[in-house]
């Protein structure tokens, strides 16, 4: 719920519909996983309709950017966000899902360490991510091809599966370079809103999203990529 409080810190009049909308995270499980896309289409148009209600009822005192927002909110973590439990519901889904983690995860860890090392050359000028380096980068693309491979191997190996090392390979890569342009998109949203984290729930971490901004942008396009590979 913080990003949403984030997101629509200047624009009260939606905050209502945000907040609900966020609560309803917590229902996600309830839905069997079959019909959790048939629900967010269903969602869709629905919202999109509330919202625009809502600047008739109010004589325009919200307007077309408050919703925009609103909408950026709740997509960005309802919709995203229920990928993991899509891909938790396919066959052999509780091994699969956890592409999403390790490849983020790996990402962040060696981007991390090798960046705060070893980082020279910055990623452009910018006010986003003035610390990320070319090196990091790049070493969370290898970070996210080791973890992933190591998991495959394993799995491979104690439960039969026979997934295609070369297809985790690129999973891998394209999975570590969406993860960072989520963490882009994550600083972007605190840079707008002039916070360093968006809340104090870890003390030193900021808030759960902080934690797992990279995974929640990855979702959807691990589904893809699982569905399609």
């Amino acid at each position: 719920m913080s990003i949403l409080k984030a997101l629509m810190e200047k624009q009260s009049q939606c905050n209502g519909y945000g907040y609900v909308s966020a609560l309803s995270i917590s229902f996600i499980h309830i839905i069997p996983s079959e019909y959790l896309l048939f629900a967010l289409g269903c969602a869709i148009p629905v919202i999109i309709a509330i919202l625009f209600i809502q600047i008739i009822l109010t004589n325009m005192k919200t307007n077309i950017q408050d919703i925009a927002i609103t909408l950026l909110g709740i997509f960005y973590i309802v919709g995203f966000i229920m990928f993991i439990p899509i891909i938790r519901g396919k066959n052999n889904g509780n091994f699969l899902v956890w592409y999403i983690f390790l490849s983020a995860w790996g990402t962040d860890i060696l981007a991390y360490a090798i960046g705060k090392t070893l980082g020279k050359h910055k990623i452009k000028e910018n006010d986003i991510s003035p610390n990320k380096t070319i090196e990091g980068c790049i070493s969370g693309i290898i970070g996210s091809i080791i973890i992933t491979l190591v998991y495959t191997i394993v799995i491979n190996k104690y439960f039969n599966f026979e997934i295609a090392y070369l297809q985790v390979i690129c999973i891998a890569i394209i999975l570590s370079i969406i993860g960072q342009i989520g963490d882009f998109a994550a600083s972007s949203i605190k840079r707008y809103n002039g916070i360093k984290d968006f809340s104090n729930l870890i003390p030193g971490h900021g808030g759960m999203l902080d934690r797992f901004d990279s995974v929640i942008f990855i979702a959807p396009f691990a589904y893809l990529l699982l569905s399609i590979l």
